[in-house]
């Protein structure tokens, strides 16, 4: 789980052009991360 996450993460990053945008994506998968559980 932990490299799939890994690999998710790093393909986020990849797809944003801007800072703004890596905070987003953070954002989302943090919350995303928090429904989970």
């Amino acid at each position: 789980m932990t490299r799939t996450f890994l690999m998710l993460s790093l393909l986020a990053l990849a797809g944003c052009g801007t800072v703004e945008g890596i905070g987003e994506d953070i954002s989302a998968g943090a919350r995303a991360v928090r429904n989970v559980f």
